[in-house]
């Protein structure tokens, strides 16, 4: 079996400001799986639930109060968001698995006949880089690729201060500091509290990208310098 790539996709990479660039997106992640797999590699996709999530777990909101049955209508998001990218790789003839996996121990039944292993979240308490993170240990991959919507990891929320500065290298015990311990249902930060313990307790190493710029993504697969944040063990 080839070198497997993880990779934690942000479900705000589904939905930018235009069609055109959602359209571009793509059609770069699929000239990156295919240039991929033609190397040898396998690549497993957790996909987050974006804008559907978010949106959902709002409606739900009103009527819901359990953490655990709004974090079940997030998951539900995720793996529709998963099928929509499932169907488009295969569609373009690309080896991908025809299920979605809902726990990480179906991914070593599913690479082996696949190149490509699509999937969003697996249980309530947990976001899609959990998954990603739980999915790199696993398979025991070099490190889990984590594609957000930011360029780096910043010392402080970019959104809030402006101050705030990137950081291109960091440690994992570090990166927990700057994160808080937990999130809210439909909550966001840079990389889970939660997936940054499972790679402290794996010394799984993270690489933060933005990912609405493919040609990181694809350097960073690639063993090339990229823009963005090491996180070390």
């Amino acid at each position: 079996m080839g070198e497997i790539q993880v990779i934690a996709l942000g479900g705000s990479l589904l939905r930018p400001d235009s069609e055109h660039d959602r359209n571009d997106w793509i059609d770069n992640i699929l000239s990156i799986l295919t240039q991929g797999v033609e190397k040898g590699m396998k690549f497993v996709l957790i996909i987050g639930g974006g804008a559907p999530a978010r949106e959902y777990i709002s409606i739900a909101q009103r009527f819901v109060s359990s953490a655990h049955r709004l974090d079940t209508i997030g998951i539900a998001a995720t793996r529709l968001n998963a099928t929509l990218l499932q169907q488009i790789f295969l569609s373009h003839g690309l080896n991908v698995s025809s299920s979605i996996p809902i726990v990480i121990s179906e991914l070593e039944h599913a690479l082996k006949d696949c190149d490509i292993v699509v999937m969003g979240g697996t249980q309530p308490g947990q976001t899609t880089d959990t998954v990603a993170v739980e999915a790199a240990c696993f398979i025991q991959a070099r490190h889990c690729l984590i594609a957000t919507n930011v360029s780096h990891v910043f010392t402080k929320d970019p959104r809030h201060h402006s101050d705030a500065q990137p950081i291109s290298s960091l440690r994992l015990y570090e990166l927990l500091e700057l994160s808080g311990e937990a999130l809210e249902p439909g909550a966001s930060t840079v990389v889970d509290p939660v997936a940054i313990k499972k790679a402290i307790d794996g010394q799984m190493k993270l690489l933060v990208v933005d990912g609405r710029d493919t040609m990181r993504i694809q350097a960073a697969i690639t063993g090339l310098e990229f823009e963005g944040t090491v996180v070390q063990p």
